[in-house]
């Protein structure tokens, strides 16, 4: 496997520096995206470029550039639509604690909630297939990117893997983009939006669950027992709020079961997409007449 005829694509997302004069006399091909954010640079890239395998990896140097030999054989060899990069980090320095401890908690969030089995849900190097990259269509115009994509895989139920490779820490005087609290809670904000639109009877199922709870335990003490005593209801009001909530409570069964019917044709429709584009078929492919892309989809340092 030889990445030697890789084509490369940087997003220029409004730098103000050199970025895409440098890329291009390295020979990169520059696309502008004047749009602020990297969801916004990723989804332009992923429907601008054509290509067999898409290698995405941030501009910051953080990655091991390396790895994308490995990460791309794993990808054909096991005919997979996914290999995403777990990040293991040269020192203290180089993964800064509170983006450690998000990613942690953000990652374990979405293994409860989908049953995922991702490590470093918020990797930004990862290597996919055509079929993954053209049946991708998401809405994230920030860090909340990864998130997406890693849904994505997990409700289409698609193949992925994850290589260990080597995180070290960003070249002097540049600066991240990410906000740990800011950036934490966009991510913690699309994973409960991502949740409503995939698993809309698990989410309102929830809600509906929670207001019958309150219900009940309102109900009990306060209108229950006072009537087996007296056999009257003497709080009013409190028997309308009860009986409020749990209209609200059937509702939001009533709702979670129609998205959840709706949700699944959509996904239908998804899968089909996907099984439209043709697979990879083995390495020789590549190797012999076709080249492979390498996409740069992190917006430049400004």
């Amino acid at each position: 496997m030889c990445l030697t005829t890789a084509k490369v694509y940087v997003c220029d997302n409004g730098s103000t520096d050199e970025t895409a004069k440098n890329a291009i006399a390295a020979g990169a091909v520059v696309r502008q995206e004047p749009r602020r954010g990297k969801g916004t640079a990723v989804r332009r890239l992923f429907a601008d470029v054509e290509a067999d395998i898409y290698v995405m990896i941030d501009g910051d140097g953080t990655y091991d550039a390396a790895s994308a030999q490995e990460m791309v054989k794993r990808l054909i060899d096991g005919q997979l639509d996914m290999v995403y990069a777990n990040r293991i980090a040269d020192g203290e320095t180089a993964y800064r604690r509170g983006h450690v401890i998000g990613n942690k908690v953000l990652t374990s969030l979405v293994t409860w909630m989908f049953a995922s089995p991702v490590v470093d849900m918020l990797s930004g190097y990862r290597v996919f297939s055509r079929r993954f990259v053209k049946s991708f269509s998401g809405r994230s115009t920030g860090f909340e990117i990864e998130t997406e994509l890693t849904i994505h895989a997990l409700e289409l139920r698609l193949p992925t893997a994850e290589i260990a490779t080597p995180y070290v820490e960003r070249p002097k005087n540049s600066m991240s983009k990410l906000s740990t609290w800011l950036d934490g809670w966009r991510i913690l904000l699309t994973i409960i939006e991502l949740l409503k639109t995939e698993r809309p009877l698990l989410f309102f199922s929830w809600i509906g669950s929670l207001f019958a709870i309150i219900a009940i335990g309102i109900a009990i003490p306060k209108i229950l027992l006072p009537w087996l005593e007296i056999g009257a209801v003497e709080r009013i009001p409190t028997a309308v709020l009860v009986t409020g909530m749990m209209i609200i409570s059937f509702f939001s069964f009533s709702v979670g079961l129609v998205l959840d019917t709706v949700t699944r044709g959509r996904r239908e429709a998804k899968r089909l997409h996907y099984l439209a584009v043709p697979a990879i078929q083995d390495e020789s492919e590549f190797l012999f007449g076709q080249s492979e892309h390498c996409v740069d989809s992190d917006p430049p340092e400004e």
